[in-house]
């Protein structure tokens, strides 16, 4: 038997009923609607902002390992430090294909960077997108070469914020949205002006 969009059912118990207050006195919840009598909490649009604590000092600024966030835009770099390289065993290059196959990098999509901490007696080829100075010197007293491979992962664009770009620094500058300044239209046709006359 065929079936269509309308024989669909959401499973039970998926949906609840939503609670509907203020609807009768046979509800139980007719003249406070659930709310309790007076008070900020019992307005339309009352209630306050979240973690505010009636004005003592909340808990976010109180407690110091509270501070500062979690930046989800960071890079996550994948680190191997000279150590892990010097007890590799292969023939050629060192690159972040070697490094994954051994399991000392956990993606190729994740940029490779070479850190000094151990030692290295070999001479080897290492192939990573970021060195610091200490691996790198220690790589090349040994005999061996660096290459600085070019970036592509996803993190290599990501922008916190719009207003970082260049184009919304131009418009700023154009004095946009401000009293006497130009209209959004007016700033971008003045910008495709001096991008031709540049040209």
């Amino acid at each position: 038997m065929p079936i269509s969009l309308n024989d669909l059912r959401p499973d039970k118990g998926a949906r609840k009923i939503r609670r509907r207050v203020g609807r009768g006195h046979g509800s139980g919840r007719v003249k406070t609607a659930g709310r309790g009598t007076k008070g900020q909490n019992s307005r339309s649009g009352g209630g306050v902002r979240a973690g505010f604590e009636g004005g003592q000092l909340p808990i976010q600024r109180r407690m110091p390992y509270k501070r500062g966030f979690t930046n989800r835009l960071k890079t996550p770099w994948e680190i191997v430090n000279l150590d892990k390289l010097s007890a590799l065993d292969v023939d050629g290059a060192v690159t972040p294909e070697v490094l994954v196959e051994a399991g000392l990098v956990r993606s190729m999509n994740l940029p490779v960077k070479i850190l000094g901490h151990g030692e290295l007696s070999k001479r080897v080829t290492v192939k990573a997108h970021s060195f610091s100075k200490s691996a790198q010197a220690a790589i090349e007293s040994a005999g061996g070469t660096v290459e600085t491979m070019e970036r592509t992962d996803q993190w290599l664009t990501a922008r916190p914020r719009s207003r970082r770009l260049p184009l919304n620094r131009e418009l700023k500058q154009l004095r946009v949205g401000k009293v006497g300044g130009p209209s959004r239209q007016e700033a971008m046709a003045q910008l495709r002006e001096q991008e031709a006359k540049k040209g």
